[in-house]
């Protein structure tokens, strides 16, 4: 756990300020500038304890801790930040939300607010004064957030996760360039295995990576676990057709995949055993950051998803929302703090630190220049625009967040990909599961 001072947000000044971050005084007089005339007074005496997730790229980390401290010295807030593993944070806020202890913000993954629909603060004022603002909010991250006209959290940014490859690799399967189709991607993964250069995708339980490339999958053909009115169809023929693409792909994918978490492809990638996968930039940040990675990081590309026979962008993108429980004693300080968070000075900054790591969920910072610095940021750029939600057609809320977070869809695809179950029993257990949260 971080207490973050005065003197930490002095420190690591280069750092920062070669990332483009407002550092040190000039932070500093800008939360006092803003503190002065925000919306949001935080409490005398304000103490916010806050859980994030573990930041993959160190510069956001920097820049996160410093607006933090800057926030702490300007309102006299006292804050307690502390970092869990994407596995970790959902069962964490859970335990918070059902004890009322223990936590007064999560920062967590996807649709997480929606989990806990009566106990979060609700958030339309700080909602409504960032999106008139700053041009409006994404569709996909405002349903992440919503309950009808109420916001249970703010949708602070995305993790943009696309196809992270190899160009030598692709190349020599003979895909100058990189498929656009469903089709094109199999034969490509195909080839790709023959030169003993194989793709790789999560088929465990990695919030992030598994569910993305999953649900891609599954709603590329059509298939879907809830029609627009909340009923099961995920017993169809086109979830059958996905189970077939997905088996086909996973028969190209390196060894141990079954198992993998979501820093398992990072790990193989860099360590040149992997050369395709999805994941957000911090593989290729990774790669450039160290010297010995010179070759590797010059020949990792991006590449948007491809299509599937839908026809269109069926992307799951993963959602970094925030929430305040009810139970936090300081609700002012904590709506001060996440809009603090989103205001320009700190945001564009804040997204440089990120290196294209977070893709912004309002509008305006469509020209942030972070989208510019490298031409291979610009793809995750994209990310919170062709993003459907985590329900998919279906009313993004409590039982779609619960779907997610109980890892249905990915146990369907790893029950039958791995061959512990067939199509039939496979499309059913989820089936049963899934009727269970939407009775």
């Amino acid at each position: 756990m971080h207490d973050l001072t005065r003197r930490s947000l002095l420190l690591g000044g280069t750092a920062l300020a070669a990332a483009g971050t407002l550092t040190g005084p000039a932070l500093l007089d800008f939360a006092k500038a803003w503190a002065q005339t925000a919306p949001w007074k935080a409490e005398p005496g304000a103490k916010l304890t806050l859980m994030r997730w573990k930041r993959f790229v160190p510069a956001e980390d920097d820049a996160f801790n410093a607006m933090v401290a800057a926030f702490k010295a300007a309102t006299g807030t006292e804050m307690n930040v502390f970092s869990e593993s994407f596995e970790d944070v959902q069962p964490k806020a859970s335990v918070a939300a059902n004890t009322g202890s223990g936590l007064d913000m999560a920062w967590g993954l996807h649709t997480l607010p929606q989990l806990f629909p009566t106990k979060v603060i609700k958030m339309n004022d700080v909602a409504d004064y960032l999106g008139n603002k700053y041009g409006g909010w994404t569709d996909a991250a405002a349903k992440t957030c919503k309950q009808g006209n109420d916001w249970l959290g703010i949708p602070v940014a995305t993790i943009g996760g696309y196809m992270t490859y190899r160009k030598s690799a692709t190349d020599k399967a003979g895909f100058k360039d990189f498929p656009k189709d469903f089709p094109g991607f199999l034969e490509m993964c195909k080839a790709m295995k023959a030169n003993n250069t194989p793709a790789g995708f999560a088929l465990g339980h990695a919030t992030g990576d598994a569910n993305a490339w999953l649900y891609w999958v599954l709603w590329g053909h059509n298939a879907w676990t809830v029609d627009k009115n909340d009923k099961v169809i995920i017993n169809s023929p086109e979830t059958a057709k996905a189970l077939e693409y997905a088996k086909a792909l996973s028969d190209t994918f390196i060894p141990g995949v079954a198992s993998w978490n979501d820093s398992s492809n990072n790990k193989a990638f860099l360590a040149g055993d992997l050369y395709c996968t999805s994941n957000g930039i911090s593989i290729y940040v990774a790669a450039k950051d160290d010297p010995s990675k010179k070759d590797l990081a010059e020949d990792t590309y991006h590449a948007l998803w491809p299509v599937g026979p839908i026809g269109k962008p069926t992307e799951l993108q993963l959602a970094v929302p925030i929430l305040a429980f009810n139970f936090c004693k300081y609700p002012n300080a904590a709506k001060a703090f996440i809009a603090f968070m989103l205001e320009k000075e700190n945001f564009e900054k804040w997204l440089s630190g990120a290196r294209g790591y977070l893709t912004h969920t309002l509008n305006a910072y469509d020209s942030a220049p972070v989208w510019t610095a490298d031409p291979k940021n610009a793809v995750f750029a994209e990310a919170s625009k062709r993003a459907l939600p985590a329900s998919g057609i279906g009313t993004p809320g409590e039982k779609a967040a619960t779907a997610i977070a109980d890892f249905i869809v990915v146990d369907m695809f790893a029950n039958y990909c791995t061959g512990a179950k067939d199509t039939k029993t496979a499309i059913a257990e989820a089936e049963r599961q899934l009727k269970r949260i939407y009775r």
